[in-house]
């Protein structure tokens, strides 16, 4: 039962699901509630509420259109691997990076995919404003998706330097977001960025705590952003 309403989102959104797939998702669960006793990876601690609050929240992204038409996706902020880790087991076919700042988060992340056979994924240390200047990163990944807690100019400023022209980037925002967002506007067109619209899935019995910018990269990103570490959220770009 805990796996229904996984289930459940993988046929409203006709994604392949079979044995294996399930067994990784309750496996990664399970390891990720287990370690979380040693370091914060998770506030949830019952299965039912976290199959809920990151596989199906994690998931619904992929009902869009800049999801399904991304191959390589960077995760930043990635906490204890959410979106990345089950937008990954879903779709084996596509390539995921996942950033964190906390390398006791990315090291459980490394070992559970190598453990499990999630072999697309790679994550990585570091701090977003570094890893947004790495040639190897910037400006390479067709989208980039992040649930991590901080306003919106500051959260551009994380995420838009890694996407390329042409590819998105779709913010995990809370449902009343509109004048963040609003606030955001310079700082996005900025990065090279453009507002293309705020999207809330609407699934009958599948409650969503986000809500989704999206946002399409229209030019490249100024060298000068990101800035140096700590200052795209001490002072962010108005």
């Amino acid at each position: 039962m805990v796996m229904k309403e996984l289930i459940k989102i993988f046929k409203i959104l006709d994604i392949d699901y079979n044995d294996e797939k399930e067994k990784k998702f309750y496996q990664y669960m399970s390891e990720i509630l287990k370690l979380n006793q040693q370091i914060n990876l998770t506030a949830i601690t019952e299965k039912n509420e976290f199959i809920q609050k990151h596989y199906v929240d994690s998931l619904l992204c992929a009902g869009l259109d800049e999801f399904k038409n991304s191959f390589s996706i960077i995760d930043v902020g990635t906490g204890g691997g959410f979106p990345g880790v089950p937008l990954a087991i879903a779709f084996p076919d596509k390539e995921f990076v996942l950033i964190d700042s906390l390398n006791k988060r990315i090291k459980i992340i490394n070992q559970l995919c190598e453990s499990l056979g999630i072999f697309n994924v790679k994550a990585f240390h570091g701090r977003a404003e570094e890893m947004g200047r790495r040639k190897d990163m910037r400006e390479k990944f067709d989208l980039c998706v992040s649930r991590a807690v901080a306003n919106m100019s500051t959260l551009s400023e994380y995420c838009i330097p890694f996407v390329r022209v042409g590819g998105s980037f779709i913010a995990y925002k809370g449902p009343d977001c509109r004048k963040e967002l609003e606030d955001a506007i310079n700082a996005v067109t900025a990065l090279g960025g453009d507002v293309i619209r705020e999207e809330s899935p609407e699934i009958t019995g599948i409650p969503f705590d986000h809500k989704f910018i999206v946002i399409k990269k229209k030019k490249n990103t100024l060298s000068k952003f990101p800035r140096k570490p700590g200052t795209p959220s001490k002072e962010p770009i108005k």
